[in-house]
């Protein structure tokens, strides 16, 4: 069984939303977009090649997908490590109304997406990787599809922007499985997921807060 990650540039506040350009992707009156260019340094390049090289394949909202179709194919170096796993390998988009797309090898997804990404889990034995797709995001998360988050944490506060967890998102338990910081500030953290909440109280200890005679 293939194992799905998500990867995404979040601040502080939870916001994924436009991290790489002004007009990367304006939905909502978001005006912060790229938010994400001063924290990227040749460490966290150094780490994304790293996960791209794992990438069997793509699994992709319609709104990341049409930004990346729209850069990537014309990326100067052929044999760059993210360039050359876009442009070649197998690249699932979730959409009902993307139609014909151009960037190949292409597949669109249009109906029950947790059951057709289970599907594509038991038919893949590597790393299904998605990047951005808040919206899809939230759907995988929802459904129990996600084995791996990975997360670069950027010191920026926007108060406004699409986050990975919005309101009501389903609550779950995840597991730290590694941090490292970055020469920026950026913190990569990854997480697994640990089942549901746990709750409990905190109790005072006796004779806490009181001063000594």
């Amino acid at each position: 069984m293939g194992t799905l990650t998500i990867a995404s540039f979040v601040t502080l506040d939870g916001v994924m939303q436009a991290p790489g350009g002004p007009d990367e992707d304006r939905d909502r009156g978001f005006e912060h977009g790229g938010w994400s260019f001063p924290f990227a340094g040749d460490d966290m390049r150094a780490v994304i090649n790293e996960a791209f090289g794992r990438a069997e394949c793509f699994l992709l909202g319609r709104r990341t997908y049409e930004i990346f179709a729209a850069s990537w194919p014309n990326f100067p170096d052929p044999h760059d490590p993210v360039a050359s796993r876009l442009n070649t390998l197998p690249k699932y988009v979730v959409s009902t109304t993307l139609a014909n797309p151009e960037w190949q090898p292409t597949t669109i997804i249009r109906g029950d997406v947790a059951a057709e990404v289970t599907e594509l889990k038991d038919r893949h034995e590597g790393e299904i990787q998605v990047h951005g797709s808040a919206a899809l995001a939230q759907t995988l998360h929802a459904h129990g599809l996600i084995d791996e988050y990975r997360l670069f944490i950027e010191p920026v506060v926007l108060g406004t922007g699409k986050r990975l967890f919005e309101p009501g998102s389903t609550p779950a338990a995840l597991q730290l499985v590694e941090t490292k910081p970055m020469d920026k500030g950026s913190v990569l953290a990854v997480y697994r997921p640990a089942g549901a909440p746990t709750y409990g109280a905190f109790q005072m200890e006796e004779g806490l807060g009181r001063s000594e005679p």
